[in-house]
């Protein structure tokens, strides 16, 4: 079920030709507006659990709950499920209490389903068709999986039916604006054209002791204040790894020119980071992300660094940079890319030069990411309709064992989840 309507909603997208939260199509809206509204009091149950006894909503005032209703006989609750048990086991620890509502008809089937993946929450059912339950009648369920979030007092918070809108919902709720222990810095170093402002983070260590540092790297038109890096940052530092963020050249508060950036120029700026990085004395290994035209560089730079790099967190790579050149076609403009103009308005007041459609013309990027041996990761989404998640597949090519995380109708920034693609990123460095 979800996953043809993750298909519609990708080409509901690409019809629209934007990303933007503003202007996605919200499936929530043709598949969610019969369940309960938010702010009403969600009507009160009694259920069999699996062992027999009799649960009852009202059990569970003063804490947050979260209803998950399901069947073992829906493949797309069966998919869904291991995003909800990662939910649960995230948020279940502050007092958020889950409770499964089968609509299954058959106990077998049922008590195997929870056996089989492990599901840790209590289940509940009236072990009826789903079409014949007065759970169903009683909540306006007509699609599953659905979800239901209610506050301490029995009040809906959100009705959804994508697990990936409650974990925003609950990681919103459950936001402590806590700063990470240790410290952070900003400083200035030499790039390629000018100098590069960044923001190192530093967690706690005791004297003597070395921790790992990840170079993250923003995409096009971007800037080291990227909520996504910012996340990967932020967790990582509370784990006990170091970070650097910094505004490539020609963005944000660094030096030179945007229409004078390039591909490679950016290669070099992150060279050149690496270079400070590696003196630190407080630096182990070196890791590095980036996100879109980021991830490119990510990926070329360490090819070109090879084992000085020890991991790699690649999000949404923008490897369709060289194909979009070659059609001579960017941020909507057209242009011949034989014979390229002296700049081209992209988006906004962004230019890009001459220099950068003639490097990219030609640039290797999957060749000399090649030339990486180390442990990787990608990240990427099938409803980004900037770079279609098949640029993010390429790299399994050239690094056979690369784990690779596709989520379904995520865009090219993640706004589906972006605490999702963030946690991803940060619990693979964190591995070891």
């Amino acid at each position: 079920m979800k996953q043809k309507l993750f298909l519609v909603f990708a080409l509901l997208i690409a019809a629209i030709g934007t990303t933007s939260a503003q202007q996605r199509h919200d499936i929530d809206d043709d598949y969610a507006t019969t369940l309960p509204k938010k702010g009403t009091v969600a009507p009160a149950f009694k259920m069999k659990r699996l062992d027999g006894k009799t649960f009852q909503l009202k059990q569970l005032k003063g804490h947050y709950v979260v209803l998950d209703f399901w069947a073992s006989w829906c493949p797309d609750c069966r998919k869904d499920i291991p995003n909800i048990e990662r939910i649960y086991k995230k948020f279940h620890p502050l007092g958020v209490e889950f409770v499964g509502v089968s609509m299954d008809h058959d106990r077998d089937a049922w008590e195997k389903a929870v056996e089989k993946y492990a599901i840790p929450y209590t289940q509940v059912s009236e072990l009826k068709k789903f079409r014949e339950t007065d759970i169903k009648k009683l909540y306006g369920v007509e699609w599953i999986p659905s979800m239901i979030l209610l506050d301490k007092e029995g009040k809906v918070v959100l009705s959804t039916v994508l697990s990936d809108k409650l974990e925003v919902k609950l990681t919103e709720l459950f936001a402590t604006n806590k700063v990470p222990s240790g410290t952070t810095q900003t400083l200035t170093l030499q790039g390629s054209k000018g100098r590069l402002a960044a923001v190192v983070q530093k967690p706690v260590l005791a004297d003597g002791k070395k921790c790992p540092m990840a170079m993250l790297l923003h995409g096009f038109t971007g800037k080291k204040e990227s909520k996504l890096l910012e996340l990967i940052a932020d967790s990582l530092q509370a784990n006990g790894v170091a970070s650097i963020r910094f505004d490539f050249n020609g963005h944000g508060q660094s030096e030179g020119k945007f229409s004078e950036m390039t591909v490679p120029n950016e290669i070099e700026d992150a060279k050149c980071v690496f270079k400070y990085v590696r003196a630190l004395p407080f630096v182990s290994d070196i890791y590095i992300a980036g996100h879109s035209q980021g991830g490119v560089v990510a990926s070329m730079t360490a090819g070109e660094l090879s084992s000085e790099i020890s991991k790699v967190v690649l999000l949404a790579p923008a490897g369709v940079l060289r194909d979009d050149i070659i059609r001579g076609r960017n941020g909507g403009k057209q242009y011949d890319a034989l014979n390229p103009p002296d700049s081209v308005a992209v988006w906004g007041n962004y230019y890009i030069g001459r220099g950068y459609i003639t490097t990219g013309f030609s640039l290797p990027i999957y060749k000399t990411a090649a030339k990486y041996k180390g442990k990787a990761c990608v990240i990427h989404g099938t409803g980004d309709t900037i770079v279609p998640y098949t640029y993010g597949e390429r790299y399994q090519e050239i690094w056979p064992s690369c784990e690779y995380h596709q989520l379904d109708g995520f865009d090219h920034g993640f706004s589906q989840n972006i605490y999702r693609a963030a946690d991803i990123a940060t619990q693979f460095f964190l591995k070891e």
